[in-house]
C-alpha cells in the first residue's frame, strides 16, 4: 500500500509594507486618539472640581440633589461633546487622508512606471506634474530631463553605431572585392591592385586613428597637460608643420597676428591639435591657387582664432551640425576629399575641454569658410610671461 504524500509546508503569507495611504490614516488617527485622551484626561481632572465650585458659588447646597443632578448632566455633556467631536474628527481624517493619499499614490505609482519604462529602454516616456508642492514638481522635472538627457544619449549611441558601420563597411567590402578577385583569378596582383589595397587599409587605419583622438579629446578634461603658451610661437608652429602640404597644392597660407596677443593657459599639443584640424580641413576645401588666412585677435581677456579660406564655402543648412560626429555637408565634407567627419568634432572636444567655444561661418556655396576659435587668455603678470607678439604683420 502507498503511503500517502507527505503534506506539503504552507508557505508563509509574505505581507507587504502598508502603502503611504494607510501611513496618513494611522498618523492621523494616532493624532486623534492623543487629543481625545488629553481632552478627556483634562476634563475628568479639572473639570468635576471647577464645575462643583461654581455650583456653591450660585447657591447650590453642597451635597443636594440639585448638585448631583449638574454634576451628571455635566458628566454626560463632556462625553457627549468629546465623543462627538472625535468622530468628527475621524471622519474628516479619513477623507482627507483618502483624498491626500490617491494623489499622492497617484503621482508615485505613475514615476515608478515611468522608471520602470526608461529601466527597459523606453526612453520617450514623461510623467506630468502632481501639483502637491515644489518638491513632488521638482522630482517630476528632475525626471523628464533626465529621460530626455538619456534618450538624446541613446540615440547619439544608434547614430554613432551606424556612422562606425557604414565607414567600416566600405573598405572593407572593397578589400573583400579584390581579394575575391585573386582569389579566382579575375585579377592579377598588379601595382595598380596593390596600391589600392594599401589605400583601403590605410583608409581603415585612418578612421581608427580618428576614434582613438576623438575619444581621446572628450576625455581631454582629466588628462590635460596645462601651461603659459605664447601664442605667437603656437601659431608659427602650426604653419610650419603644414607649410608644405600647402605648397604642393598651391595655396597661400598667410598670417596675421595682432600686437600684444595675451598668452594662454592650455594645453599645448591639444591647441596644436585643433590649429592642424583647422588648416588641413581648410586646405582640403580650397582649390590650387586659393588662399588661407589665420589670424589671432584680442577681444577683452579673450583670445579669437581664425581660419578663413577661400574654398567651397557651405551651405547655410549644413552649418549647425559640421561639428557633429562623422557629418559631412554634401558639397563641403563628401567622401573624396577623404577623412572620416571627425576632425571638426575632434577641434570641437578640445576647445571646449579649454573652456572655449568653436563657431564657423560661410556666406554660402563658393564663397568660403571661417571657422573661429574662442578661448579664455591666461592672468599671469607681465614680468612673469613677457609679451613677445609685434605689431600686426602678415
Amino acid at each position: 500500500m502507498t503511503p500517502p504524500p507527505a503534506p506539503t509546508p504552507r508557505r508563509r503569507r509574505r505581507w507587504g509594507r502598508p502603502g503611504i495611504g494607510l501611513r496618513l490614516l494611522a498618523a492621523q488617527a494616532i493624532v486623534l486618539v492623543a487629543g481625545a485622551a488629553t481632552t478627556a484626561v483634562v476634563a475628568a481632572v479639572v473639570g468635576p472640581p471647577l464645575f462643583r465650585e461654581h455650583l456653591h458659588l450660585a447657591g447650590v447646597p453642597m451635597n443636594s440633589p440639585e448638585e448631583v443632578h449638574a454634576e451628571e448632566a455635566y458628566g454626560y455633556a463632556t462625553v457627549m461633546s468629546i465623543g462627538g467631536a472625535l468622530a468628527v474628527s475621524a471622519l474628516a481624517a479619513l477623507a482627507v487622508s483618502f483624498y491626500v493619499s490617491r494623489r499622492l499614490q497617484r503621482s508615485i505609482t505613475e514615476v515608478a512606471s515611468a522608471a520602470t519604462d526608461v529601466a527597459q529602454g523606453n526612453y520617450e516616456i514623461r510623467v506630468s506634474s502632481p501639483r502637491l508642492g515644489d518638491d513632488f514638481d521638482a522630482l517630476s522635472t528632475a525626471f523628464n530631463q533626465m529621460a530626455s538627457r538619456l534618450q538624446a544619449v541613446d540615440s547619439t549611441r544608434q547614430r554613432l553605431f551606424g556612422d562606425l558601420a557604414h565607414e567600416i563597411r566600405t573598405p572593407v567590402a572593397v578589400l573583400e572585392a579584390y581579394i575575391e578577385a585573386l582569389e579566382d583569378g579575375v585579377r592579377t596582383l598588379t601595382p595598380q591592385t596593390a596600391a589600392m589595397l594599401r589605400d583601403q587599409t590605410r583608409r581603415l587605419v585612418r578612421f581608427s586613428d580618428d576614434v582613438a583622438a576623438l575619444a581621446k579629446a572628450e576625455e581631454s578634461s582629466v588628462s590635460m597637460s596645462y601651461a603659459t603658451i605664447d601664442v605667437d610661437r603656437l601659431t608659427r608652429q602650426s604653419v610650419a608643420a603644414v607649410q608644405e602640404r600647402y605648397d604642393i597644392k598651391g595655396v597661400a597660407l598667410r598670417v596675421h597676428l595682432q600686437q600684444a596677443l595675451p598668452p594662454l593657459w592650455a594645453d599645448e599639443q591639444r591647441l596644436s591639435q585643433v590649429l592642424g584640424n583647422l588648416l588641413d580641413n581648410a586646405l582640403r576645401h580650397t582649390p590650387p591657387g586659393g588662399q588661407v588666412d589665420l589670424s589671432c585677435v584680442r577681444d577683452g581677456d579673450r583670445l579669437s582664432i581664425a581660419v578663413a579660406d577661400t574654398g567651397e564655402g557651405i551651405a547655410p543648412e549644413h552649418l549647425a551640425r559640421l561639428f557633429e560626429r562623422f557629418y559631412r555637408a554634401d558639397a563641403a565634407r563628401d567622401r573624396e576629399h577623404g577623412g572620416a567627419g571627425l576632425g571638426l568634432a575632434i577641434a570641437k572636444a578640445l576647445v571646449q575641454a579649454h573652456g572655449g567655444s568653436i563657431s564657423v561661418a560661410s556666406p554660402g556655396l563658393g564663397a568660403g569658410a571661417t571657422f573661429t576659435v574662442d578661448l579664455p587668455a591666461a592672468q599671469v603678470r607681465a614680468d612673469e610671461f613677457p609679451v613677445t607678439g609685434a605689431p600686426a604683420r602678415t
